[in-house]
C-alpha cells in the first residue's frame, strides 16, 4: 500500500456534469424545457461559471442546446436520433464483447456473473430501478474488459443518450423476457469464451432494444 498516495475524489466539474446529466437522462429536466440555471445553482450551492461549464459538456453529448443570451434547453428525444445512435452502439458493443472476451481473466467473469445474478433476482421482483442498475454494470463492465480508449470514449458518449431513451418509455413485459434471455445467452457465451458468438449477440441485443424503443414511442 503506497501510504503517500493522494486521495482521488471527483472534482467539482466532474460532479456537476455529473448531476446535470442525470437530471436530463432520467427525465428530471423534460425534453424541450429550459434549463433552470438560477434553480440549479442555488440546490448544488455554485456560482453560474462552473454550471454553465458543466452544460457545455451536456451539450457536446447533445443532451442540451446552448441558447445565446437564453441559457439551455433540453433537446428532444426523436426517432431520427434513436435510428441514428442505436446501429452505431450496437456495432461498438459487438466488438467490446469480441474483445472482451479475449482480455476478461477469470476474476472479471466471476464479477460479470454475479451482477447477473443481481439482475435476474431484480427482474423476479419487478424491481426495474435495481435491474437497470444490474444490467448497465453488465454492458459496462464488457466495455472496460474491451481494454480500447476509443471504444470505450465513443459508448460512453452514445449511452448516455440510450439511458435517457430508457428514462422515456415504459418497456413491455413480453420485451423484458426477451432481455433477459438475450442476457442468460450472453453469459453463456462469454462463459465459453466464444467472443465471435458474444459479440453476434450484444448487437442483436442492442438493435432488439431499439425495436422495442420505437415501438414504445409510437405507442
Amino acid at each position: 500500500m503506497n501510504l503517500t498516495e493522494s486521495i482521488k475524489r471527483p472534482t467539482l466539474h466532474e460532479e456537476l456534469v455529473e448531476r446535470l446529466r442525470n437530471l436530463v437522462v432520467e427525465d428530471a429536466l423534460k425534453p424541450g424545457e429550459k434549463v433552470p440555471e438560477k434553480d440549479l445553482c442555488a440546490s448544488f450551492g455554485v456560482s453560474r461559471t462552473p454550471l454553465r461549464e458543466a452544460l457545455k459538456v451536456l451539450a457536446s453529448e447533445g443532451l442540451v442546446v446552448l441558447q445565446a443570451n437564453r441559457g439551455a434547453r433540453v433537446t428532444e428525444v426523436t426517432p431520427e436520433e434513436l435510428e441514428n445512435t442505436f446501429p452505431v452502439i450496437a456495432t461498438l458493443e459487438q466488438l467490446a464483447g469480441e474483445l472482451a472476451c479475449e482480455r476478461l481473466d477469470d476474476a472479471g467473469i466471476a464479477h460479470i456473473e454475479e451482477r447477473h445474478k443481481d439482475m435476474i433476482a431484480a427482474y423476479k421482483t419487478r424491481d426495474r430501478q435495481a435491474y437497470f442498475q444490474a444490467n448497465q454494470d453488465i454492458h459496462n463492465a464488457l466495455i472496460t474488459a474491451a481494454q480500447n480508449e476509443v471504444l470505450e470514449s465513443h459508448h460512453r458518449m452514445l449511452a448516455v443518450r440510450v439511458r435517457r431513451a430508457r428514462f422515456m418509455v415504459n418497456l413491455s413485459d413480453k420485451r423484458w423476457a426477451q432481455a433477459i434471455d438475450e442476457h442468460e445467452q450472453m453469459m453463456e457465451k462469454l462463459r465459453r469464451r466464444d467472443a465471435k458468438g458474444l459479440g453476434e449477440l450484444m448487437k442483436l441485443h442492442m438493435l432488439n432494444k431499439f425495436v422495442a424503443h420505437m415501438k414504445a414511442l409510437q405507442t
